[in-house]
């Protein structure tokens, strides 16, 4: 599973928007730091995929991540193929039984799949959207993962050079 950590707030992520020609659209924004992180976890082969909203971004924070990750797939071995963040080598975390950690090299972030799936998450429930709280920024956030079966992230997630390197 290609694992990633992505930050989800109150400040205003402002795109494109239709208007009728002539009229200018108004579209509400502002720049509140207030966040929320999401861990997730992708199968780029299946398009499975697992879930928190979590405070930080940090070892503690992993440790949550991993341990419930791991609670989800207890038979299962999991390689999680991630980044080079460094609370995924902190000499505290705590790895379970059942995972195993490859690193992708640094500044590739296009190698993790993942990564199109937070550009996903913000297109469906963040993109020209102010929140009035953090409460309201988490329960999009949840709302819009919940929406994001395996038939929609597989095609997002799916790489020719994955399907020609691994086994299916």
């Amino acid at each position: 599973m290609y694992q990633d950590e992505a930050g989800f707030g109150r400040i205003s992520k402002i795109g494109k928007t239709w208007a009728p020609k002539g009229v200018r659209p108004h579209v509400h924004s502002h720049y509140i730091r207030e966040y929320r992180y999401c861990y997730g976890a992708v199968d780029a082969h299946t398009g499975e995929s697992f879930f928190i909203i979590a405070g930080g971004c940090n070892t503690d924070w992993m440790n949550v991540f991993l341990k419930q990750l791991s609670e989800a797939y207890p038979d299962d071995y999991i390689l999680l193929v991630m980044d080079n963040a460094v609370w995924h080598k902190s000499s505290t975390l705590e790895k379970p039984h059942n995972i195993g950690f490859e690193f992708i090299p640094p500044y590739t972030p296009e190698m993790n799949p993942i990564e199109q799936v937070w550009a996903e998450i913000r297109k469906r429930g963040f993109k020209n959207k102010a929140f009035k709280t953090l409460d309201d920024v988490i329960n999009k956030l949840q709302e819009v993962i919940r929406e994001l079966d395996w038939s929609i992230l597989k095609p997002i997630v799916s790489r020719q050079w994955l399907k020609n390197t691994w086994l299916v």
